[in-house]
């Protein structure tokens, strides 16, 4: 296969992925590019080499960078993220602490996540997007998990999953340190 059949089948694969990850129709994609349905159909199907100026339009319109919309790699990606580049994105003088131990675009961002709550220490959330789940999973501690101002005992060993598009509060008011893992699910935007 010649590098330009190779870029034209990468471009029409990853063109029907991203387009289905958005949750765009042709025509959606169409009015968001700029580029007709029948242009768009015909890439997809890998029966034309777009222009630069198309690709792009395209790319821009899915939201990613042209690199990724070329991208030849096939099968899954797989993302590897060493401890040291999980980024702190909250902490307390007391030694509470969250870290985002990675994320991805898929369908929405999704999120997980590693905390430490030491006793008497809480976090507090504004309401998340209309469809944003959080999923939590404690290893150490009993956390109080406070959802819409109902408080929830959630003990070590045990899960729990609560739709975040209200308040809610992650709390110890125990003698422990509290340790858990949380999953955030956040529907796409438009």
């Amino acid at each position: 296969m010649s590098d330009l059949d190779q870029l034209t089948q990468s471009l029409a694969r990853n063109l029907k992925r991203w387009r289905g990850e958005r949750g765009f129709t042709l025509d959606a994609l169409a009015a968001r590019s700029g580029v007709s349905r029948g242009m768009i159909i015909q890439i997809e199907q890998a029966r034309t080499n777009p222009s630069v100026g198309t690709t792009v339009k395209l790319a821009d319109a899915l939201g990613i960078s042209i690199a990724t919309l070329l991208d030849y790699e096939q099968g899954p990606q797989v993302r590897l993220v060493p401890s040291e580049q999980a980024v702190r994105m909250w902490s307390t003088p007391a030694g509470s602490s969250t870290t985002l131990l990675v994320g991805a675009e898929a369908r929405g961002p999704l999120e997980l996540w590693a905390w430490t709550l030491v006793p008497g220490d809480e976090s507090a959330s504004d309401p998340h997007p209309s469809g944003t789940v959080e999923l939590i999973h404690v290893t150490t501690g009993e956390l109080t998990l406070v959802v819409d101002g109902k408080p929830h005992l959630v003990p070590a060993g045990t899960s729990a999953s609560f739709e975040a598009d209200v308040p809610h509060t992650y709390r110890n008011e125990g003698d422990g340190t509290v340790e858990m893992t949380m999953a955030v699910a956040v529907p796409p935007a438009g």
